[in-house]
Order: structure tokens, then sequence, then C-alpha cells
């Protein structure tokens, strides 16, 4: 018998915005968080499965970028797209504390708090891609669109 997926609060909360998207269950590799790894266990382009970053920004503070999952962020582009002269990348140990998610289960959406948000332009190609559910061990498949509108994102040049 298979075990029924527990709803998680990024799923409640695109159930209130009355949106489509599939709950994908894989088997996580605690030696291996990546969303390369990832893609590989959903077997799908890579292309398709992006990732959650939490940045900080020098004038607007704490941001969201969401690109695709074999890629690093281009730090300059990123601290255009979100008004700043420089950004970086948090640090680890502060992603719960600061989002409520864990590395491997950080999702764009359902934050303790709301951070503006910039997608990489290239979701738009796609006619769904994967993020995180909010759990390590669960992914969301959903419309770019769809991700845009609920997490009020911003289509930005990132990499």
């Amino acid at each position: 018998m298979a075990s029924k997926i527990q709803k998680t609060n990024v799923a409640r909360l695109l159930d209130s915005y009355h949106v489509n998207y599939d709950l994908i269950p894989y088997e996580v590799d605690e030696s291996d968080l990546s969303a390369v790894h990832v893609a590989k266990l959903l077997d799908e382009p890579i292309e398709l499965v992006f990732k959650t970053l939490v940045l900080r920004g020098d004038k607007t503070g704490f941001f969201v970028c969401v690109i695709p999952g074999a890629d690093e962020v281009d730090l300059k582009l990123a601290a255009k797209a979100s008004g700043n002269k420089n950004c970086a990348l948090i640090p680890m140990k502060d992603l719960l504390g600061l989002t409520g998610y864990i590395r491997g289960g950080c999702s764009p959406l359902g934050m303790k708090k709301h951070f503006p948000t910039y997608i990489h332009e290239t979701c738009q190609l796609y006619d769904y891609i994967y993020i995180s559910a909010g759990v390590r061990g669960l992914q969301i498949k959903l419309s770019p669109t769809d991700l845009i509108s609920c997490s009020n994102a911003i289509l930005s040049a990132l990499l």
C-alpha cells in the first residue's frame, strides 16, 4: 500500500490560490542535496529543476533568487535585479531561522516572511518546472506562470 504524501505549507498555500500542481516525492541522499541529483532521481532534465537561494543586498536586505539547478547565481546580475549595488548568499547557518527551511528543502513559497523574489527568465520556456515543496524529499511540479503569480516574482537575468 502506497503511503499518502503529507501536504506541506507550500502545497496548502498553492491550494489557497487554486493552483494546479503535483507533489513528487524522491529518495533523499543526505550526502548529495544538489538539484542536479534531484533531477536525476526525478528523471527530468536539470533545466526544469529550480533551486531557491536567499541573498542579502547592501541596500534592500534579504531577497530570493530562483534559478535552474545546475547553475550558479551571478551576484552582479542578482544585485542589479534587486536594486542593490552588491549582494551575497546568506550563511547556511542563517537559513532556517530566516526562512523556516533547511538546505535541500528551501522553497520560494511559504517562508516565514515574504521576501522580494526573482526568478530566472528561462523558466518561461517550459510548461512546468520543479521547486522544493519545503521539505527534503518532496518537489512541487507547477507552471512557471503560477509560481511567478503566487510568489510575486519578477523575471530576471540571474546567470
